[in-house]
């Protein structure tokens, strides 16, 4: 199927589409960028062309930026997308929109092409009810820079044929990704439960006066920073005594947070139009001249755990292993 895959499309240059626009330019396909938005094709292509040349500065590919600039066609025509044989949707959290963007799909690409969607919380089983063909549907859920992180996700729906989530789980780790295959279909998937989970008690915490959003921002990188790129949750209790957990587990379990109503922190800042470093009003105030400086220190910081993770990549001890003591593993 990978050779198969010369064209991808792109639907959605905000911030997320077109960080995987310059992924996929990257790992060598001709990409249609289809900007259903005025300021898609107003910022998209900016973007795009900065992920490119700032990745090659920090080696991160070694093509030409010019040669690579080729490889992308800028449009809002969905019937470009017609020799795509990988569609990935990235347009706004609203399912009624999908739709109308699968419809329009649907009516140009062929019956082979595999038609992903980049939802981070919304359910594929929901998305799929009104496609003509499910089966070739498929979540993939990426992170925020697509070209550093080894992050994605692949989810199947209840319709969703097993076998192209494989060869596309298969494509993925050629990409130098390390992915997730879900074969079951569940809200949010993986990384959002489990990162929800602990926003949720951060703002509890934060709601009813045991610490500030400061705190529990420090103690979150001081703590699970440090270690969460190197391993996960169940490896870091099997490193560090799982008998420990086991004892605290039925103490505290029963203390967390199970509230399902929204944070009213969050909900006052959403209503006044907050939305952090964009617009200088989160939950913490910028000026200008600071939300611009952490926009810069998060690319680079970006850029060197890229470097750092890489280093240990989720099979070294298998890898390292292996080069000891050959055919043994």
């Amino acid at each position: 199927m990978e050779n198969e895959i010369k064209e991808v499309g792109v639907i959605g240059l905000g911030l997320m589409g077109s960080s995987i626009v310059a992924a996929m330019m990257m790992y060598g396909y001709k990409v249609i960028a289809l900007g259903p938005l005025d300021a898609d094709i107003e910022q998209g292509p900016g973007r795009i062309m900065h992920a490119l040349n700032e990745s090659r500065n920090q080696g991160l590919h070694h093509y030409d930026v010019a040669d690579l600039e080729s490889r992308v066609v800028y449009t809002r025509n969905y019937a470009d997308l017609h020799n795509c044989f990988l569609i990935l949707e990235c347009v706004t959290e609203k399912a009624e929109i999908k739709r109308i963007v699968y419809e329009q799909i649907e009516a140009v690409v062929s019956r082979d092409a595999i038609v992903t969607t980049n939802t981070s919380a919304i359910p594929i089983t929901i998305l799929q009810e009104t496609l003509s063909h499910p089966e070739r549907f498929i979540g993939m859920h990426w992170a925020e820079p697509a070209f550093t992180t080894p992050f994605l996700e692949i989810i199947c729906g209840p319709k969703t044929d097993i076998n192209i989530a494989e060869s596309l789980y298969a494509i993925a780790s050629g990409w130098g990704k390390e992915p997730t295959l879900l074969r079951k279909d569940i809200r949010g998937f993986i990384t959002n439960r489990l990162m929800y989970a602990m926003y949720r008690e951060g703002f509890f915490l934060v709601e009813n006066g045991y610490a500030s959003v400061e705190d529990i921002d420090r103690a979150c990188r001081n703590d699970a920073g440090y270690w969460m790129t190197f391993c996960g949750l169940f490896r870091y209790m099997d490193l560090t005594g799982l008998q420990a957990y086991y004892h605290v587990i039925k103490d505290l379990f029963p203390t967390l947070s199970n509230d399902t109503h929204m944070p009213k922190l969050i909900e006052d800042i959403a209503k006044q139009g907050g939305n952090g470093v964009t617009n200088g009003n989160g939950f913490y105030q910028y000026t200008t001249e600071e939300a611009k400086e952490w926009e810069k220190v998060f690319e680079e910081f970006n850029y060197d755990i890229n470097n750092l993770a890489r280093k240990y990549p989720a099979d070294i001890v298998y890898k390292r292993l292996r080069e000891m003591s050959p055919g043994k593993i």
